[in-house]
């Protein structure tokens, strides 16, 4: 009964740990970088995504957001949508569009700071891209999502 009871009681603190929040912490400079190029999290965690942009040129000039995309984006299609979408911080509307973006931030100026929370989605590799016009050839990444 002794062991039933320590085995069921490390079965709930196993449970209690993979419930834990991933903390991920990105920033951005006027250098058009991102301070990590991947990371890691498990299916159907919860994502607290924080960007800090710590430049100084604001948004106009040197904006930044994170976006995560779904697997098999295709990068350079996805940001030709972004570039005339000016009014909506480079993120765009269109249905289709919106159908392949995870999660994202605002866009920020230097010295701002944004974060978001989403689910991760089933195993797999999520592109990240900055959306500002011309930024994604360089600021972009992979969430890697493992599975339960």
């Amino acid at each position: 009964m002794k062991k039933f009871a320590i085995t069921l009681l490390s079965a709930a603190l196993c449970q209690f740990a993979i419930a834990e929040d991933a903390k991920i912490e990105i920033t951005a400079n006027d250098q058009m970088q991102f301070n990590i190029k991947a990371f890691e999290v498990t299916e159907g965690q919860k994502v607290v995504l924080s960007l800090k942009h710590i430049g100084q040129l604001p948004a106009a000039a040197m904006g930044h957001n994170v976006v995560i995309l779904k697997a098999g984006t295709v990068i350079p299609a996805f940001a030709g949508k972004c570039a005339p979408a000016k009014d909506n911080q480079y993120i765009p509307t269109d249905a289709e569009s919106a159908k392949l973006i995870v999660a994202h931030t605002k866009l920020l100026g230097g010295g701002e700071a944004d974060q978001v929370t989403f689910t991760a989605p089933a195993a797999g590799s999520y592109p990240f891209v900055c959306t500002f016009p011309g930024h994604f050839a360089i600021m972009q990444g992979v969430m890697t999502v493992k599975a339960k």
